[in-house]
């Protein structure tokens, strides 16, 4: 189970990586219906026979698009009419999701020995830094090796 895990999250990290060099393309404040439609000198009515709706859909569909309440069904199809296809992702805020995975078991170790320790310091029975030190590694490695749920509280 332990390496099937690992297995898992590298496999998600490869179909994730071709994301990362998007992820700060910015959406136009307007949304990307109005503003491709827009640049290809396309009208409403255009777009709306396409789509197989009224002008005012379309304009609908831009307003709620701007606002992010578009379903992806919805942005599947129009890309479609447009000869265009939908891609979405998500990008890891760090890099990716084996160090995503770190950084919180890291800080979930952290949190436990330090917990520990502070209940040993009461009973006079406090650790040196590098032995905290190797307990929060080892504690971490562990975590990342169970795949705690705890991990995402």
């Amino acid at each position: 189970m332990r390496n099937q895990n690992k297995l898992l999250i590298e496999q998600l990290d490869r179909k994730l990586k071709p994301f990362i060099p998007v992820k700060d393309v910015q959406v136009p404040p307007q949304g990307w219906v109005r503003t491709i439609r827009t640049t290809l000198n396309m009208t409403l009515s255009q777009l709306g026979r396409k789509l197989n709706m009224s002008s005012q859909g379309v304009q609908r569909l831009e307003q709620r698009e701007a606002h992010g309440a578009v379903s992806i069904k919805t942005l599947k199809g129009v890309a479609k009419a447009l000869d265009m296809q939908f891609v979405y992702g998500f990008v890891p805020n760090e890099g990716s999701i084996e160090k995503l995975v770190d950084s919180k078991a890291r800080k979930l170790a952290i949190r436990i020995v330090m917990r520990t320790n502070q209940n040993m310091k009461l009973e006079d029975q406090g650790t040196s830094d590098k032995n905290i030190e190797k307990a929060v590694e080892e504690l971490t490695d562990e975590i990342k090796r169970e795949m705690r749920k705890s991990l995402w509280d």
